[in-house]
């Protein structure tokens, strides 16, 4: 009973999606099967995913069946978030109809009982800082602060219904946060999304979205304000899911 986490699968199973991921680099080519290859050597039916955006290339949800097919059809629970590419995301409610093993996460939060897990997760968007931020991402940045906001009080929540039922354990649950963006700028800056995770004393925060040996040292990973900080972008991790504890 562990939990695993690894982001950015860009998957298109779907042969109406041509989006060859093997352009940026070997890793990529076949990576699916590599992917199921580690999944099913190290993943059991009592274990649990976080897939942290970027889940497939489909523009609409039926094209991105069959990717979502390919990740109901291995061992364990599934929790996702969004990314900025899961375009085919419309209508969380819908979406939770669709399989017994995903739960789709949108400002919203999720308990692993017997891993005594909170876990909470939002898409995020690039920090003021980076270079490049504009006007227009201020707007958007702001709006994910406050949905991030949302999902860090809904595990709050869920904190305070366990202890209402007598759950004494979630006093020591762990916290973990799956954002698909990077939670501070590519100067490694402390955001707004990193003071919330820990003013809600998150123990770990995972992320994805960058790619290329050039680019993961842009994304921070360490120890900030209590916090602990992965960056788990498929590539990054060679299509290996982690174990977080």
């Amino acid at each position: 009973m562990s939990l695993y986490a690894i982001g950015d699968l860009h998957l298109s199973l779907d042969p109406s999606v041509e989006k060859p991921m093997d352009i940026f680099g070997q890793i990529w080519k076949n990576h699916h099967l590599t992917l199921e290859k580690h999944w099913k050597e190290n993943i059991g039916e009592r274990d649990t995913v976080f897939l942290l955006g970027d889940i497939s290339w489909g523009l609409r949800l039926k094209e991105a069946m069959a990717d979502l097919e390919f990740i109901h059809s291995l061992p364990g629970k599934k929790l996702i978030i969004k990314g900025n590419h899961d375009l085919w995301w419309q209508g969380v409610s819908r979406l939770n109809t669709l399989f017994e093993d995903i739960v789709f996460l949108q400002n919203t939060a999720y308990y692993l009982r017997e891993e005594n897990i909170l876990i909470g997760g939002s898409r995020g968007w690039i920090c003021p800082g980076t270079t490049g931020f504009d006007t227009h991402d201020r707007k958007i940045f702001d709006r994910e602060v406050l949905r991030l906001e949302m999902s860090l009080m809904a595990m709050e929540e869920l904190y305070r219904k366990e202890l209402e039922r007598g759950n004494e354990a979630i006093a020591n649950a762990k916290k973990v946060y799956g954002i698909h963006y990077p939670p501070t700028n590519d100067k490694h800056q402390a955001s707004r999304f990193t003071d919330l995770l820990s003013e809600h004393n998150v123990d770990l925060c995972v992320y994805g979205h960058l790619h290329g040996e050039d680019v993961y040292p842009k994304g921070f990973q360490g120890s900030l304000n209590k916090v602990n900080y992965r960056l788990l972008s498929c590539d990054y991790i060679a299509c290996k899911p982690q174990k977080l504890f």
